[in-house]
């Protein structure tokens, strides 16, 4: 299985950076995982808030392929322990499944187009947190996620 991590612009935080790299290079060990990043609106601040929606919507939507399974990062959706996470994760794996997306939104969230192509929401916490911080936070849980399936010492449960 593939999984994409779909976002909105780029991650300019040095340390969140550094972590996301950190993980990524984890993460080659156990699944192919890429950062599929959707470039910023170049005229966001003469859009409404619905309007920055729906562009970015769009550029989301062009991303997804048939087939793919989607997941939405959203305050939403459902939370999962890691130990549930891990579960889920198994499940697409032995599926058959081909490719997950995990999306995360611009700063408004996602548009009505993108909410009715999505499979599922999930909430990372209860919190909101910045989006590139959540770019992170997916990442270790993923890689979480792999350790718990193979047994290994990197979750202390």
């Amino acid at each position: 299985m593939n999984v994409s991590l779909i976002t909105i612009g780029k991650t300019k935080t040095p340390y969140l950076i550094q972590g996301i790299e950190e993980y990524l290079k984890r993460l080659g060990h156990y699944l192919p995982l890429n950062i599929v990043q959707i470039p910023d609106l170049k005229n966001a601040s003469r859009l409404s808030r619905d309007e920055q929606k729906e562009a970015e919507g769009a550029l989301i939507l062009q991303k997804i392929l048939p087939g793919d399974h989607t997941v939405l990062l959203d305050e939403r959706g459902r939370q999962y322990t890691s130990e549930e996470y891990a579960s889920k994760l198994q499940g697409f794996m032995v599926s058959g499944l081909k490719r997950l997306n995990l999306v995360i939104g611009g700063p408004f969230g996602f548009s009505k187009a993108v909410y009715d192509k999505a499979d599922e929401l999930m909430s990372l916490s209860k919190m909101t947190f910045n989006h590139e911080m959540i770019r992170l936070f997916i990442l270790e849980q993923t890689y979480r996620a792999m350790t718990i399936l193979r047994g290994e010492k990197y979750h202390h449960a």
